[in-house]
């Protein structure tokens, strides 16, 4: 029988996960390519034999989204599959329109051929957009299972942008954990939070082999999302973000809207900062697609060590690289504690861009006068340095999840910007979850 030719449009994540579960031992399907965008410097390698499989000796080559049409025509493919997360439903089509064009059949998978599903039980926090919140409400759910009794696990969405063989399952116990296997700052982000609170975190490629050692480990797995991309395993509560200060991208994104469907939970969060209107507007988007979803509101209030120290200072303002970038925020944490706290001027670091960090800046022209804390390997971590240190600026301030001291060196005076979730009102996150799981035994 003539196998199905694929290929799988992605960004390092999603699309690998789909090839795990569904194609690598499908017998009826040959992958004969990955694409990827979004990740810098991802293009041009291969899916290693380890991973492959059975059928795929050789590895699977990657190559950047741009080839897509030539692919088509290259490997004469039946189907195209798109496998990454945070796009407009309208861009989702024009690649869609592009695939059909050039003769290939055009697919989305959904959980059912995707998820994994757990000897234990899972809750999932997801969102509708990069840059809703899921890192805060992540960490509030985790602090409120381990008060309830429970011994959690974190396992957070791919972001394998090293060795894909070396990073099949990775687990994170400690800072030299995080040594060990030569962390990018995105992943230092998401990993170190969890660390702060002595909560073992697994990431890597394979998310069977990962799902399974977790388990041994937790009596709840705490799916802890990426972009606004759907979990990869079945949960016993979905708990989704949404952002107020981008109305109506809960229903016009992929593959948020499909999130914001299957949610059992949805908090609107920064309702502190949004404009009324707007958190009425995403609230009966809510009503309107998920009748059923219990709502919350919740707050990220904004914490400084010293808030002396940045007014009237002249500010260079850090904020997390993929929530500028693909997310398309304006501005973040550390942009609202420069305000707030009374700083003289937001200097714009444009002009003062190196390298990897100038590109983005030409990739991503909406950015504004904001730096993107870009480090997706030593590379970009350099640039970001050579960025700051070219700013004339008189503190920076950091609107990342981690102290960046750590990763690089900076030469100017630095407050770090914090936030947690804060609920507001009722109900509540601790009323959800004590309803759910009880108290341990």
């Amino acid at each position: 029988m003539k196998r199905t030719r694929v290929i799988i449009m992605g960004a390092a994540g999603r699309d690998f996960h789909n090839f795990n579960v569904f194609f690598r031992d499908n017998d009826r399907y040959e992958v004969v390519a990955f694409t990827a965008t979004q990740i810098p410097d991802i293009e041009g390698r291969v899916y290693p034999v380890e991973l492959a499989g059975r059928l795929y000796p050789s590895g699977i080559p990657i190559h950047a989204e741009e080839e897509l049409l030539a692919l088509i025509k290259q490997y004469e493919a039946d189907e195209v599959v798109f496998a990454y997360s945070d796009v407009p439903h309208e861009v989702v089509m024009h690649k869609a329109s592009m695939a059909l064009a050039a003769g290939a059949d055009f697919r989305l998978m959904g959980l059912r051929h995707t998820q994994i599903e757990s000897s234990k039980p899972v809750i999932s926090v997801c969102a509708v957009r990069t840059g809703s919140g899921k890192s805060q409400t992540t960490r509030r759910v985790s602090d409120i299972l381990r008060g309830l009794g429970y011994r959690v696990v974190a396992v957070r969405h791919p972001m394998p942008y090293g060795d894909l063989a070396a990073q099949a399952v990775q687990r994170f116990g400690t800072y030299a954990d995080l040594d060990a296997h030569h962390v990018t700052i995105e992943e230092r982000e998401e990993y170190e939070p969890h660390l702060d609170r002595n909560v073992v975190v697994f990431a890597g490629v394979d998310y069977e082999r990962i799902l399974r050692e977790a388990e041994k480990e937790a009596d709840i797995i705490l799916w802890d999302g990426g972009n606004n991309d759907l979990s990869f395993f079945k949960s016993n509560l979905n708990i989704v973000v949404a952002d107020p200060h981008r109305p109506g991208h809960e229903v016009s994104y992929h593959p948020g809207e499909a999130n914001l469907r299957s949610a059992d939970v949805v908090i609107i969060n920064k309702v502190d900062t949004a404009d009324l209107a707007h958190i009425a507007a995403v609230r009966e988007n809510i009503y309107r697609v998920n009748a059923n979803a219990v709502i919350i509101e919740g707050a990220s209030p904004i914490l400084v060590d010293d808030p002396e120290a940045i007014r009237g200072r002249r500010v260079l303002v850090v904020e997390d690289g993929p929530t500028l970038t693909h997310g398309e925020m304006t501005y973040g944490a550390g942009v609202v504690a420069a305000r707030r706290f009374g700083a003289a001027e937001i200097i714009d670091p444009r002009p003062y861009a190196v390298g990897s960090i100038a590109e983005t800046f030409k990739k991503y022209p909406a950015t504004g006068a904001l730096l993107p804390a870009m480090g997706y390997g030593p590379k970009q971590a350099a640039d970001l340095a050579a960025t700051i240190r070219a700013v004339p600026a008189d503190l920076v301030l950091i609107g990342t999840p981690i102290d960046l001291s750590r990763v690089i060196k900076l030469d100017k005076p630095y407050q770090r910007v914090r936030y947690e979730l804060q609920e507001i009102g009722q109900p509540t996150l601790d009323e959800v979850l004590l309803s759910r799981f009880g108290r341990k035994a």
